[in-house]
């Protein structure tokens, strides 16, 4: 089990910040790195003309060895929404077809669909919320759903952000190719933390970001593409997408072509060596510390945070549903709305949402932190 990482990361002891899931602190190794990227671009003249490039791969390298992908199989991006809106010009969703997404899931595999729908002559299906849980259960009877329209698309989170639900994507895809559809995932709460292998997984498109759990800034995020989607046109029509179109050269628009994989869908001014520098080094780190340690840990966590609030009055989802690094608390009378801000005056940092608590500790978290939240919440809660 990898051992808390607190050291590596600017919290005071007296902080028990249970957050990760909204936004990651940035580790003292990111924060420097942003500061060195600063001193870059205060002095321009000094980069070298390699610079940017190896910036790039660097970046797209430590993206693609969270997800066990080939680097030149992950696009650069800011955000998961871009990525979405990049799948959706990729792909044609048939007229009469349906497209499976998740109840109050993220909004970015959700509204891109929902935005084309009526135009493109398809429906979007949202797969209610189950009672005991079990996402996986509910999107496999949903995806087998006898008398309905052809299914196109799977586009889900791995993850619910929302209570925590965690997905049997393995099972998933088998099914949703046994139909074949396309699968779509927003991994934004799972890479870095469960292990993804996207050779073996197969889906059409994964997609992250690094602010929450891979210890980066905002406005990056990956985007893998399957090879079967690497011919198509990117969301945005830029110099490094095409073979041939580069200021240094003596003709300008020398080839067309589009670049192959899929750096063709990099975003346009994909020129952040600030922040791509601080991407890097956070996943860096998470693919150093390795999935099963890092799940053992944040497991270990949990459980005790379980384990704690036992006989409270709160209900979680069963060990066997939930994400390793999520836990929400559920309240059979509601959640008094000023309970985060209780919290947080006693310096312990957890999210409402959607009704529920979430609590999302990381590896800079430790059981001194587990047992200060629970002593805090039966103190301002009950």
């Amino acid at each position: 089990m990898l051992p808390s990482q607190r050291a590596l990361f600017d919290i005071p002891r007296d902080i028990c910040f249970l957050n990760a899931a909204a936004w990651s602190p940035l580790p003292i190794a990111v924060q420097e790195a942003g500061r060195a990227g600063v001193g870059r671009k205060g002095q321009p003249w000094k980069l070298d003309a390699a610079f940017m490039q190896g910036q790039y791969e660097r970046a797209r390298k430590a993206a693609a060895a969270l997800i066990n992908a080939d680097p030149a199989d992950v696009a650069l991006i800011p955000s998961v929404g871009y990525g979405v809106s990049t799948a959706g010009k990729v792909m044609t969703i048939p007229r009469g077809s349906r497209v499976l997404v998740l109840q109050d899931d993220h909004t970015s595999p959700v509204l891109e669909w929902m935005s084309r729908a009526d135009a493109s002559g398809f429906s979007v299906e949202m797969v209610k919320q189950p009672a005991d849980g079990d996402w996986t259960s509910a999107v496999l009877e949903a995806i087998d759903a006898k008398d309905a329209a052809p299914l196109a698309l799977v586009s889900i989170s791995s993850v619910h952000w929302s209570d925590g639900g965690a997905l049997d994507m393995p099972r998933i895809a088998t099914a949703a190719k046994a139909k074949g559809a396309a699968l779509l995932v927003d991994a934004t709460h799972d890479a870095g933390v469960r292990r993804i292998d996207v050779k073996t997984l197969d889906p059409d498109f994964l997609i992250f970001p690094t602010y929450k759990w891979v210890l980066g800034p905002y406005g990056r995020a990956f985007m893998y593409v399957a090879k079967r989607h690497q011919n198509g046109v990117p969301l945005e029509q830029t110099a490094p997408a095409r073979k041939g179109v580069a200021a240094e050269q003596k003709v300008y628009f020398r080839d067309l072509s589009y670049a192959d994989g899929a750096r063709r869908y990099d975003m346009g001014e994909r020129d952040h060596f600030i922040s791509l520098e601080m991407a890097a080094v956070g996943m860096e780190m998470m693919a150093g510390w390795g999935n099963d340690p890092i799940v053992a840990r944040l497991s270990m966590l949990t459980d005790r945070l379980a384990d704690g609030l036992a006989n409270s009055g709160v209900r979680v989802l069963d060990r066997k549903l939930r994400a390793p690094h999520l836990i929400c608390l559920h309240f059979p009378k509601g959640m008094s709305d000023e309970l985060p801000q209780k919290l947080a005056a006693e310096n312990v940092y957890a999210a409402p949402r959607l009704g529920r608590l979430r609590i999302s500790p990381h590896v800079y978290n430790d059981e001194q932190d587990v047992d200060r939240f629970v002593e805090v919440f039966k103190k301002v809660a009950l």
